[in-house]
């Protein structure tokens, strides 16, 4: 694994002031935050972590909050009526969806993984409770021993740093994948994508430059720590990571966002989404990570399935079934 402090670029502050307006636009597709699901929020709320072992490993999903997503933009290669009669039947709507976002914290042996650092304030009014849910969770911050970002979108990676601009958890390695960083610190990328793309760029550079970070680049397979590594699964975006735990025998993978969708992605695995950088690369990712989990029985983790988002994954010919964990107090 190679270390390389990255330098800071050529960026100004006021254009990331001046761009960072159009992030409501990624998160919100111009739709309002109110959806149509079954059932409502509650005048409370509901338990933000969700922890349980598998072998000597301890693992606690936690939330960052959610966002409403365009249903307009899933499944973009399938047929309309085909894909609107798919989401009825799987009680989702038709026009905005609820998109959790499930953080992985592994506590094995000596280290202690978070996976991702959520969006923090600068992405959408519902999601950055990452920091507070931790805290909910009796994880101290401080502890944290390795961060690994699986890719460089805006609710993965824009919480990496504070209103000062400095990396929130001071004591950690930060790994990410060679070819992720890579693609985003492009020279000039910013300005080679569309206007609609650049405050995805412009947040990805500056959250990967944050003064002070230092970045572990690695290749597929490798180990953050025993029984942890990274595992290439790209299409979503070009360098995307997935996160495996090994224990006693039993594993578990944090797929990112190579599934987003437990109903969509499992039962018609050949439709991708708008969102995804190539949508082939994305569907062959996907196929090979769902017929590992199924043939091996290795549960996952979705970062935007339903919270907690842990579960198995059932062969049914050529397509799947999310067969969710059970939840045990």
């Amino acid at each position: 694994m190679s270390l390389i402090k990255p330098t800071r670029t050529l960026l100004q502050r006021r254009d990331v002031l001046r761009l960072a307006a159009a992030a409501p636009a990624f998160a919100m597709g111009g739709l309002s935050a109110q959806t149509a699901q079954a059932f409502g929020a509650p005048d409370t709320t509901n338990p933000s972590h969700f922890s349980f072992t598998m072998g000597q490993a301890k693992i606690t999903v936690v939330s960052d909050g959610w966002f409403p997503i365009p249903m307009s933009g899933q499944a973009i290669n399938a047929p309309e009526a085909e894909k609107l009669a798919f989401l009825a039947e799987h009680f989702m709507p038709t026009d905005e969806g609820y998109s959790h976002t499930n953080h992985m914290f592994i506590e094995l042996g000596d280290a202690k993984v978070l996976v991702d650092v959520g969006s923090g304030n600068r992405f959408a009014d519902t999601t950055g409770a990452l920091m507070g849910n931790l805290d909910a969770a009796g994880i101290d911050p401080g502890s944290i021993t390795h961060v690994a970002i699986t890719h460089a979108h805006p609710d993965h990676i824009w919480g990496i740093r504070d209103d000062f601009d400095e990396p929130i958890f001071t004591d950690a390695e930060y790994v990410m994948g060679e070819a992720e960083h890579a693609h985003w610190m492009q020279d000039d990328l910013v300005n080679r994508v569309a206007p609609t793309e650049q405050s995805v760029v412009l947040g990805a550079v500056n959250s990967i430059t944050a003064e002070g970070l230092e970045w572990t680049l690695v290749q597929g397979g490798a180990e953050i720590a025993p029984g942890i590594r990274l595992i290439d699964s790209p299409g979503h975006t070009p360098g995307h990571m997935s996160v495996q735990v090994e224990s006693d025998g039993k594993m578990l993978i944090a797929v990112g966002d190579s599934l987003s969708n437990p109903y969509l992605n499992f039962r018609k695995p050949n439709w991708y989404n708008g969102f995804d950088a190539d949508g082939e690369m994305t569907v062959a990712t996907r196929k090979r990570l769902l017929d590992m989990a199924a043939t091996d029985r290795v549960a996952v983790l979705g970062y935007h399935f339903p919270f907690p988002g842990v579960g198995h994954v059932r062969r049914d010919g050529d397509v799947y079934d999310f067969v969710p964990a059970l939840w045990k107090f």
